[in-house]
């Protein structure tokens, strides 16, 4: 998976933790970056990062990871390993869409969707409920009018056997920057909310990108928040960051750089730079 664009979690201390959890689970998977604050991980091709935020937010179902699996013998073996000290959202079995599916949340309050399928890809999946529901499709096309290397692959909606739902999003996958993801409409009695406990990093190259995205993501009803993090309209949370960012932090006076970036909204690259050749 490219690193442009991948997902962030946050955890109250329990970062390291959780990535040793997930990596001794899935193939080719390692910790490959870590400090008190921030843990990356890679899980079978698909970067995330870990951020020991403290308690003011908890992961709940509105994203999940979707975990495909070739074969039943895999799919078993990580359903049984995730859901220890877990629960079950949704049994492990046969469905009308796939011959094995599950839905559980784990120890570490991630929820996860595991589904016998012909790739063993791993990629967030968003389900806008109650409030948001119906909103699939619009956000689907906003991330394609905004993200490069960006398209919608599959639109299944709800037909007329399911009168409530009819013209909703029941199934939909798209590409951003040439990564996957899921998004679904969530009817029924659902009241997961998007919030900052999953929030999607965006790394960008320079400042005209920063700029592009922050602006375009803000844009009809989005908000901003402190150090690169907003909400488009929807509701999902975003970094906007520049890829140097580590580098910048790591070097010495990365607390200079901290002190800076504490203080802003949208990231300026200028000024991070210039606070860490002070």
């Amino acid at each position: 998976m490219s690193e442009k664009t991948y997902p962030c979690l946050w955890f109250d201390g329990q970062a390291k933790a959780a990535a040793q959890f997930y990596c001794s689970i899935f193939p080719d998977s390692s910790i490959i970056q870590e400090s008190p604050m921030v843990v990356n991980w890679v899980l079978n091709g698909q970067r995330f990062m870990g951020l020991n935020g403290g308690p003011m937010f908890q992961l709940n179902a509105s994203i999940s990871v979707f975990a495909n699996f070739d074969n039943q013998a895999s799919l078993d073996a990580a359903w049984n390993q995730l859901i220890e000290g877990g629960s079950a959202l949704m049994p492990i079995d046969k469905y009308p869409w796939s011959e094995r599916y599950g839905w559980l949340k784990d120890k570490f309050g991630l929820t996860w969707q595991l589904m016998l399928s012909d790739n063993n890809l791993l990629l967030p999946s968003m389900l806008f409920s109650h409030t948001q529901f119906g909103n699939a499709q619009s956000a689907m096309q906003l991330y394609a009018s905004i993200f490069p290397s960006s398209g919608i692959d599959i639109t299944e909606l709800y037909g007329p056997e399911n009168p409530d739902q009819v013209g909703k999003l029941m199934f939909g996958q798209m590409h951003v920057m040439d990564n996957p993801l899921i998004l679904m409409d969530g009817p029924g009695d659902h009241y997961f909310q998007f919030n900052e406990a999953f929030s999607m990093v965006v790394e960008c190259a320079n400042q005209t990108e920063i700029d592009h995205y922050w602006n375009s993501l803000i844009a009809d009803g989005g908000q901003e928040s402190m150090c690169g993090w907003l909400k488009d309209r929807f509701g999902v949370s975003w970094q906007i960051i520049p890829t140097a960012l580590s580098k910048l932090m790591s070097q010495g006076k990365g607390q200079k750089v901290m002190e800076v970036l504490l203080k802003m909204r949208k990231l300026v690259i200028a000024d991070l730079e210039a606070a860490a050749n002070s």
